[in-house]
């Protein structure tokens, strides 16, 4: 259950980079919610353990990976707008 609110969560936020931000504009918003929903997947798989509490249940929702998903979506997407400006890839 939290991988599919994490990939909702990524998708989102690439949606809303896309539309509202204007980030990777050039590149489309197919591309902004793949990096949002990467990003959010790699937070919360693998960020939000480092930092959660070992007593927390690994299946079970968390609203701290949750928030953890988001920012590193949100990190991705930042990271991706700096690559497309830069080397327009």
């Amino acid at each position: 259950m939290n991988i599919i609110v994490w990939m909702l969560a990524g998708g989102a936020l690439g949606w809303t980079a896309y539309s509202y931000m204007g980030l990777s504009e050039g590149r489309g918003m197919t591309i902004s919610i793949v990096i949002g929903t990467v990003g959010a997947l790699f937070g919360g798989k693998l960020v939000a353990p480092m930092f959660a509490s070992a007593a927390a249940i690994p299946d079970a929702f968390s609203v701290t990976a949750v928030l953890f998903a988001a920012v590193v979506a949100v990190a991705f997407l930042v990271a991706g707008n700096l690559v497309y400006n830069r080397w327009d890839v």
